[in-house]
């Protein structure tokens, strides 16, 4: 029996995908909340993911804007070295560990998607700013593709994706202005894009309604 499994599954997103995933079938559910899980230190993933039951159906959904409750840089007189190295350990480095360790319990017809950013996407960038959040993104989304790659030469059916979730009523997006859908949209909508993309289309960067973002 195959299980779903959601990393982030405290978080609002993560939360409302594992409930999603839940109205079909088993799903294990991890988070540094409640699991002490620390994606960023490689024998944390490693012990969390050990024991592992075949994993159908994955959702990374781990991140941070800023460290502290800080904020984006605005400018470049705002990068400080100390808090990028902290995006990038959560955002990047993190799904990378995750990935790491999650492919050998993959099933050989997986479905993995990796929350990152449409701000991740160096030819969608017309407006600057938020240096170490987008950087770390695209950095995750250059990870997942990799990642497709590789998993796929063992795995002749896995799909391993970046997903755009939009702008999700959370407390991550508290201040936005945005428009916002609510978490359970968000999660029906990324479940239904990743279960509906095909195999020539792993490796991609895709948003909440199936539309490919540029890298």
């Amino acid at each position: 029996m195959a299980h779903a499994l959601i990393i982030g599954a405290s978080g609002g997103i993560g939360a409302a995908l594992a409930d999603r995933l839940a109205q079909d079938g088993d799903v294990i559910r991890l988070s540094r909340r409640a699991d002490g899980l620390d994606v960023t230190d490689d024998a944390s993933v490693a012990a969390h993911l050990a024991d592992l039951p075949p994993i159908s159906t994955a959702f990374v959904a781990t991140g941070i804007l800023a460290p502290g409750g800080g904020a984006p840089e605005k400018a470049l007189d705002a990068v400080d070295a100390a808090a990028m190295a902290r995006v990038f350990a959560v955002n990047a480095i993190g799904p990378a560990l995750i990935l790491k360790h999650l492919a050998p319990h993959l099933t050989d017809d997986a479905r993995v998607g990796v929350l990152t950013a449409r701000v991740g996407s160096i030819g969608d960038n017309r407006m600057g700013g938020w240096y170490s959040y987008r950087a770390a993104k695209a950095a995750a989304n250059q990870i997942v593709h990799g990642a497709a790659i590789e998993i796929g030469r063992k795995r002749k059916g896995a799909v391993v994706v970046a997903l755009h979730p939009g702008t999700v009523e959370t407390p991550f997006t508290e201040g936005y202005k945005a428009p916002k859908v609510t978490a359970e949209a968000a999660a029906e909508n990324l479940v239904g894009v990743l279960r509906g993309l095909t195999l020539a289309q792993s490796g991609g960067f895709f948003d909440f309604a199936g539309q490919e973002i540029a890298w």
